[in-house]
């Protein structure tokens, strides 16, 4: 069960007690759950029983047990806890099933991944001045609230800058609106597309004004086309390209990405290779299940957590970033993955070294590193970057 899914159980359980008469309260548009903090109980908690608890007339705490008893029977749910004045507290059932299947999520749904309809009914119109960064938020703002099912028109107040085009900037309309429309405002560039292009070209240009919220001055220097690591776009393309690499490279030692298997133990050799001897070793009775996603468990150690999570997240982050005209969210979330990406690649090398044969250890691991390519090729796709393949 992914967030997303969460969310929407929980939605329905609302919409269920509601229906039986069990809770007197209007169904919210959406339910918010997020990650138990650290010391908290659970993997994730909701707040939904203090919002309804006074449209219902009732106390928090009778609120949420209305609403346990509608979660915790739910599949993929494991325990539903009530913690402080009315937190609903979710432990999921089988992490390593909720792992499959945001894996299986991604694979299928592919550049896609992380879009969907929660904007279907929304008809928007966005204005923005004749200026270089306003263009290019509006753009990438656009962009995101298509991927979430809006529809969407955008307009400029003068005629668009021709050099806008070469960044992939389209307007729909000019003129100033006879009706006020939703503004987007970052603060200005400083520049205009053309001085961009030429310093910078197309894709440092779209990334040096999309990432910095747009409250804040973009940095617009050389910094951007360094090729090293201290350069965040050079590090998330770096990371699609090395994911992409590792698909070549398994393919030309004759294997694909595969799930673990939940059974059939491997020798300790085969869970722990690519790691120090012994590292994160975890005792393991012969004939017992591995756990094919987790901590000290085979195929992969703690490194591969914040990386699943990440990808698990990826589809809130781009419906937030839709919601808050915010594609600096988006870009973030891309820096984070790519972070994660690299501590897991060293951590669990997703191919084998030397005379090492691939293992169903590998297969897995390549299928995280895969997926974490195709969210970051995606999550670049709705910024207007490209992802190449080779760098």
């Amino acid at each position: 069960m992914t967030p997303a899914d969460l969310s929407r159980t929980v939605l329905h359980a609302v919409r269920r007690a509601v229906d039986e008469d069990a809770l007197r309260a209007p169904v919210p548009a959406r339910v918010r759950v997020e990650r138990t903090r650290p010391g908290g109980s659970g993997d994730y908690a909701c707040a939904v029983a203090l919002q309804l608890a006074g449209p219902a007339a009732l106390p928090a705490l009778e609120v949420a047990a209305i609403l346990r008893e509608r979660v915790a029977a739910e599949p993929g749910v494991g325990r539903v806890e009530i913690t402080g004045p009315g937190f609903l507290s979710f432990t999921l059932d089988a992490p390593a099933a909720g792992d499959r299947a945001v894996l299986d999520a991604v694979r299928e749904q592919g550049l896609a991944y992380g879009h969907g309809d929660a904007l279907r009914e929304d008809i928007l119109q966005f204005h923005h001045a004749r200026e270089v960064r306003a263009a290019v938020t509006a753009h990438a703002v656009r962009r995101l609230v298509v991927a979430q099912g809006a529809r969407v028109r955008v307009s400029c107040e003068e005629a668009s800058d021709p050099d806008w085009a070469r960044l992939g900037v389209t307007v729909d309309a000019h003129g100033t609106p006879p009706v006020p429309l939703t503004g987007i405002r970052p603060v200005p560039a400083g520049v205009t597309a053309g001085e961009l292009l030429e310093r910078l070209g197309p894709d440092a240009a779209r990334w040096g004004l999309l990432r910095p919220a747009g409250h804040d001055r973009a940095a617009l220097g050389p910094a951007l086309l360094v090729q090293g690591e201290a350069n965040p776009l050079f590090r998330v393309r770096y990371a699609h390209a090395r994911a992409r690499a590792l698909t070549r490279g398994a393919a030309l030692l004759g294997f694909t990405a595969g799930h673990a298997p939940y059974a059939d133990p491997v020798p300790d050799s085969e869970s722990h290779a690519g790691t120090a001897q012994g590292a994160g070793h975890t005792q393991h009775t012969p004939g017992a299940p591995h756990a094919p996603y987790g901590e000290g468990s085979f195929p992969y150690d703690g490194a591969a957590r914040p990386l699943l999570d990440l990808i698990a997240d990826h589809p809130g982050v781009l419906l937030a970033g839709a919601r808050h005209r915010a594609p600096d969210r988006v870009a973030r979330q891309l820096e984070a993955v790519a972070h994660a990406f690299f501590d897991f690649h060293d951590s669990c090398p997703p191919l084998p070294a030397g005379d090492e044969k691939p293992s169903a250890a590998h297969r897995a691991r390549l299928a995280l590193a895969e997926a974490a390519g195709t969210v970051l090729a995606g999550g670049l796709s709705l910024l207007g970057i490209r992802a190449p393949e080779h760098l």
